[in-house]
């Protein structure tokens, strides 16, 4: 992978315009974080988690080479803490990647960006050995020919799903796709174009049609969503691609305000240079959600005005645009003081004070490894959590290419590790994103802490 060539490319391609990073300050508060990337309409783990669920893409060669859902314990009381209890392999490589609960967090949807099959998997019956209950096989057909199924996000007794790419030209036209908890599907609704803005605003130059990310802010009645690029490009070599001048071009520049009721959308805002993950605040006075660029590296704010209109602001550089850290997954505060914002091209993740949501600042940062993508942190905010694969053909390569599980403490000044778990070294293959489970969901006693084996008993 030639990533030395990135910043030429991308300054070709997107002809982007970068200025150079904000200033680092003292870090003065202690964050309060995740599950705030999941759904207002799920329940939340508020104490302490039990496991860490990681969706992990399979390598040829290594272990079975499958796809997997694999458990780790981590809860500092348990015998097996810092241990893998389970792993749940799929069949096939499917590049595997996101996955999200039912709203009553009964199963975890996990979707596959190549085959388009979701993976529905029961994990209430036992939380530490969760079982594959149904796979979802005509996503495309059922959608009208939606490809590359990417967020499942709770809604109440419904799952809306992203899209990344459609089966006509595997170009970034795409759109929502709605199903039931039971995997009944619903609806899609395709996202506004300049040839098809379906009622929306046009608020500048772009009407992509593109998806990535979809968040719910419910007391505004309004769904939020990015845009990323299609399957003709993450499918590809990265190396290859930022050679490719054309498919540089290929990357969504918007985020849609939509209408959470009706489904409709309302307004398309620019956003240029793939706007990724979407999180919302949480206070009932906050109108706002941020998204960060991967292309142009900022993070942007999508606010609501005393008006009632919605707009897109570029409010703060990540690191050193000019170098293209690429911005990949962030986690807002439970209080929306702050923002975790991890960087795949340096390994680092960084601390953004958030208390003025129009001018966010860099606090802290820190070297997690030669690449790092996701990021899940505790409700309480003392655990943070992260794994290292983007995409198959987007990982580094060589002695860059670390595939693992970290757990880290977070004393609201510095972050100390915890363990790691070695993904190659346990034969597990790529670690992508968490999603973190709990006996107490269930009204369920944990054996594992009272010297028993490992099981989940009413």
């Amino acid at each position: 992978m030639n990533f030395t060539t990135l910043k030429q490319v991308g300054k070709v391609a997107l002809t982007i315009s970068l200025v150079t990073g904000a200033a680092v300050s003292a870090l003065s508060t202690t964050a309060v974080a995740d599950e705030t990337c999941q759904s207002p309409y799920m329940a939340k783990i508020v104490g302490q988690e039990d496991f860490v669920y990681v969706w992990t893409l399979g390598v040829e060669g290594v272990g079975d080479g499958q796809d997997k859902l694999v458990t780790v314990d981590v809860n500092p009381k348990s015998k097996h803490y810092g241990k893998v209890v389970n792993s749940l392999s799929v069949g096939g490589r499917n590049e595997a990647h996101h996955s999200g609960f039912t709203d009553d967090r009964r199963y975890l949807w996990a979707g596959g960006l190549d085959t388009n099959k979701i993976f529905v998997f029961d994990v209430f019956s036992d939380p530490g050995k969760p079982k594959l209950h149904h796979v979802v096989t005509d996503f495309v057909a059922k959608s009208g020919g939606v490809v590359g199924p990417h967020t499942t996000y709770a809604l109440p007794g419904r799952m809306m799903i992203t899209g990344l790419s459609n089966n006509k030209d595997h170009g970034g036209r795409t759109a929502l796709v709605e199903y039931t908890n039971d995997g009944e599907y619903i609806a899609t609704h395709w996202m506004p174009t300049d040839a098809n803005l379906q009622g929306a605003e046009k608020a500048g130059k772009f009407a992509d049609g593109y998806g990535y990310d979809v968040r719910a802010l419910p007391r505004r009645n309004v769904m939020v969503s990015s845009s990323f690029t299609g399957w003709s490009n993450y499918m590809m070599d990265f190396g290859k691609m930022l050679q490719d001048k054309e498919a540089m071009k290929r990357f969504g520049n918007t985020v849609v305000v939509w209408d959470l009721h009706t489904r409709k959308p309302k307004k398309v805002l620019d956003v240029p240079g793939a706007p990724l993950e979407v999180r919302c605040a949480w206070q009932p006075n906050n109108n706002w959600c941020v998204t960060t660029t991967a292309l142009t590296s900022k993070i942007w704010l999508i606010y609501e005005d005393k008006h009632g209109e919605w707009h897109s602001k570029a409010v703060a550089d990540i690191g050193d645009p000019s170098k293209i850290p690429l911005p990949v997954d962030i986690s807002i505060a439970s209080d929306d003081s702050g923002l975790w914002v991890n960087t795949f091209m340096d390994g680092k993740t960084r601390y953004f004070d958030l208390s003025d949501p129009h001018s966010p600042k860099q606090v802290y940062e820190k070297q997690i490894a030669a690449q790092v993508n996701m990021a899940s942190s505790s409700w309480d905010g003392k655990r943070v959590y992260y794994t290292s694969s983007l995409l198959a053909n987007w990982d580094k390569k060589g002695k860059d290419d670390e595939q693992y599980f970290k757990s880290y403490h977070w004393d609201g000044n510095n972050l100390t590790e915890q363990f790691k778990i070695d993904f190659y070294k346990e034969k597990l293959g790529r670690a992508h994103q968490m999603r973190f489970g709990a006996y107490a969901l269930y009204g369920k006693r944990d054996d594992r802490l009272n010297g028993t084996d490992l099981a989940a008993t009413e």
